[in-house]
């Protein structure tokens, strides 16, 4: 592409983002995707919550956790980060030599917005005793705030690490806190965020989609409240559940977590059924809207004019890497 063209083009992109740029209909998006991958030696991380066509022409699909690993140890020059704002802030942070882009920059986090970063530090500074154990979807100034980051993969096994009379602030979720809390015995206290997709999730509805498939097996995020928690019969991460209805012998699945993982059960077991469990509205399934902001198109698009870029402070990155190391090298111990 020419150089004039290209500036011209960036400049539009990032005064307007993509809505105006038109792509040629006959264009086949997931060809050109693999051609830039080779040109700008990039590679696409995707979140399983991704819609099925970023899963299927990602490099790699993971949860935080493995999104993390794989960020870390990648030898690209670029990395697009099919996800949510904090997860490409993770991979910035961890390679701050390296390009970050992401297909959406307005693709944000209801979670990590529930803990703006000044409030969080006056409630820290509160309680001077406690070490700060945050949740890996917070944003980067949190995480510079925090001793550790966790993940759900990972939550018990770091919380456990500590000596059971450490005092532990969680931030930012309420519901992987009290969970955590339940699961280790310990008595962390809780910043109160929540994620808006694991917390629609109907009590009334799911109950009576047990009833109409009894065969089926009910799984949940820990980001779930409790009453639907007390519901389930496994609870894990994304990547937990997905191990689960593969090594399980159950036929039917439902399943409380955002219905992007459905792609990967569905490809990974297609002999079995899965249903995603009901959200408290009209509709049948539960999407996250900042994930699903995400396009083939979008994420096209970003790799061709190599926006939106993720960029940091120096320093604020730095504070904000040292609790993510900290989380890597116990979760490598553990053998996770």
């Amino acid at each position: 592409m020419n150089n004039n063209i290209l500036t011209a083009a960036k400049n539009e992109v990032e005064t307007k983002g993509f809505l105006d740029i038109e792509l040629d209909p006959s264009l086949d998006l997931f060809a050109a995707i693999e051609r830039l991958k080779k040109e700008k030696n990039a590679v696409v991380l995707a979140h399983y919550y991704q819609e099925p066509d970023i899963q299927d022409v990602a490099d790699y699909i993971g949860d935080s956790l493995g999104l993390a690993q794989q960020a870390e140890k990648t030898n690209a020059d670029m990395i697009v980060f099919a996800g949510v704002h904090f997860m490409a802030e993770t991979a910035k942070i961890l390679n701050p030599a390296k390009k970050v882009v992401i297909p959406d920059f307005k693709a944000g986090c209801s979670l990590s917005d529930s803990c703006p970063p000044p409030l969080f530090k006056k409630f820290k500074e509160h309680h001077p005793d406690h070490i700060v154990v945050s949740y890996i979807n917070c944003s980067a100034g949190i995480k510079a705030l925090s001793d550790v980051i966790v993940t759900s993969s990972n939550a018990r096994i770091i919380v456990e690490s500590f000596p059971k009379d450490q005092k532990i602030i969680f931030a930012p979720d309420k519901n992987l806190g009290a969970y955590i809390n339940k699961v280790t015995g310990r008595d962390m206290l809780l910043w109160n965020g929540a994620c808006m997709v694991h917390e629609i999730f109907s009590l009334e509805k799911i109950t009576k989609l047990k009833v109409r498939h009894p065969n089926a097996k009910f799984i949940a995020h820990p980001e779930c409240e409790e009453p639907i928690l007390r519901l389930a019969d496994y609870i894990g991460s994304t990547t937990g559940l997905l191990k689960y209805t593969q090594q399980d012998d159950a036929q039917e699945y439902i399943v409380a977590t955002e219905t992007g993982i459905l792609h990967q059960m569905m490809k990974a077991s297609p002999h079995k059924t899965f249903i995603p469990a009901p959200p408290n509205n009209n509709c049948a399934c539960n999407d996250c809207p900042h994930m699903k902001l995400n396009t083939l198109e979008k994420l096209y698009l970003c790799m061709e004019y190599e926006l939106p870029e993720i960029t940091m402070d120096e320093e604020l990155r730095l504070a904000a890497k040292k609790p993510i190391d900290r989380m890597l090298e116990i979760s490598k111990m553990a053998g996770l």
